[in-house]
């Protein structure tokens, strides 16, 4: 996907909560949970790995800023912080974003093990023998 075609460039203004000088903060799309929040690089690059260090720092400094924008609004439990990287890591969207996930007591039956769901085969290790 080109630039042209990327939904992240530019980013929906009614979704942006946070503009920083390499990074943007949204609120997702298509939620998991209410308050979901997306942080982009400005650059359009595909991958956590194709990200400069200075982006990189800039994300996870930007996470506060979602964290924060969250708990002003929804005051969840938890969270989780995922990024999916190429196709056979769940990436849909080739513009490099971090997903801040806010969790709430009970909105699923057992939490333990959190983004260890991805591979729902293996995400009870303390279960195993």
């Amino acid at each position: 996907m080109d630039r042209e075609a990327c939904p992240f460039c530019p980013p929906p203004e009614e979704r942006v909560f946070h503009r920083g000088e390499l990074v943007t903060g949204l609120w997702d799309g298509f939620p998991v949970s209410p308050g979901h929040a997306l942080i982009i690089p400005a650059r359009h690059v595909a991958t956590w790995f194709e990200a400069t260090p200075e982006e990189q720092a800039a994300l996870a400094a930007a996470l506060t800023e979602a964290r924060n924008a969250i708990q002003e609004k929804h005051s969840p439990d938890g969270f989780n912080i995922g990024v999916n990287v190429g196709e056979a890591g769940g990436q849909t969207v080739p513009h490099l974003h971090v997903h801040l996930i806010p969790r709430y007591a009970g909105d699923v039956e057992d939490p333990r093990g959190g983004v260890r769901w991805v591979v729902p085969g293996n995400a009870t290790y303390w279960s195993a023998n």
